[in-house]
């Protein structure tokens, strides 16, 4: 399975995206700040622009299976789960189904809804999940 995540709005705290499941668009992302690469702000920068794999696997902080991205540069534990404001991320990557124009994103939980069955179906196929994080030009 592919996904791509494409951000396209870089707010002071914040940064929006658009993924996107084996070319087909899913929901809108949101992220803390993009940062030169090698800085880091603990719980307040975005993922580094790249391709990482993602497994599905238990949360000791959410008590549930999430989609967790490994073998991020800087990062232990990011995962991709609900959430609404740039306050909720803590360098994770949150789902929305609507992006208000600001530093939130509305409909999280249908969104996730939407998009934890894809990957734990690939998942249990042992069907390598990759995403590839990239800023649009």
């Amino acid at each position: 399975m592919k996904l791509r995540l494409e951000r396209f709005k870089f707010g002071d705290t914040y940064t929006i995206g658009e993924l996107f499941v084996n070319d087909r668009d899913e929901c809108f992302t949101l992220e803390d700040v993009v940062r030169p690469l090698g800085e880091k702000v603990q719980n307040e920068t975005a993922i580094p622009a790249g391709i990482y794999k993602v497994v599905i696997d238990f949360s000791e902080h959410f008590q549930k299976e999430l989609p967790h991205i490994l073998n991020v540069p800087m990062f232990e534990g990011v995962r991709i789960h609900s959430g609404n404001t740039s306050r909720d991320t803590e360098g994770c990557l949150l789902v929305g189904s609507v992006w208000t124009g600001k530093d939130e994103v509305l409909g999280s939980r249908n969104a996730f809804a939407h998009l934890f069955p894809q990957l734990k179906e690939a998942f249990d196929k042992k069907e390598e999940i990759l995403l590839e994080i990239v800023s649009r030009k």
